[in-house]
């Protein structure tokens, strides 16, 4: 991505997504960032190859005032859910049987925790969500609120998969009763699934 500052705003004048088969990199992808993987922006001929300096950067250059804030306000949304595609994979790539058992409550208590945590109302959610004393679960859409952040890009694609290949290849769904998972899950609407 090559993109210039104009006045306050961001203004992309030449913008290139690539797919790199990573064993046949292009001469100027050596040149460019030698020894790194993609992804990587580069501004102004200062390369960003960390995903996390990236998001910074892009974050105070696209302000939010005029464009949504991608990061999430509440740590615990960064971390979320961070264990559960290494409990899928240990489990899924498995080939003993007798481990299958205890796999599966490995990754069933990582998502127990991740619908722990979209159950847990937010602070900005406890006044605003109080109906009652029975009543105090969070009806939040995402991690951090009711608009989509980079933890929920990251999360809801990878939980998609688990929930897919989990029940194609394991026999295994989603517990009913997480009722937080299962509404993160069908939360994403038309306006923050369009291209």
């Amino acid at each position: 991505m090559t993109s210039s500052l104009v006045g306050s705003e961001m203004c992309i004048r030449d913008s290139n997504v690539t797919t790199v088969d990573l064993k046949r990199k292009p001469a100027d992808l050596h040149n460019l960032a030698p020894g790194t993987h993609p992804p990587f922006l580069t501004f102004n001929g200062d390369v960003k190859t960390d995903v996390n300096k990236i998001e910074e950067f892009l974050e105070e250059t696209l302000t939010p005032e005029k464009y949504p804030k991608l990061a999430a306000k509440h740590r615990g949304s960064n971390t979320a859910g961070i264990d559960i595609f290494s409990k899928f994979s240990a489990y899924i790539k498995n080939t003993k049987q007798q481990n299958n058992a205890a796999l599966e409550r490995g990754l069933t208590k990582a998502l127990k925790e991740l619908d722990d945590y979209l159950n847990t109302p937010l602070p900005e959610e406890i006044d605003a969500n109080t109906h009652g004393d029975d009543d105090k679960r969070s009806r939040r859409k995402f991690l951090d609120g009711d608009e989509l952040t980079l933890a929920d890009c990251n999360l809801l694609p990878k939980l998609h998969v688990v929930q897919i290949v989990s029940r194609k290849y394991r026999n295994y769904n989603f517990p009913a009763e997480m009722t937080g998972l299962w509404r993160y899950l069908k939360n994403p609407s038309p306006k923050h699934t369009q291209h």
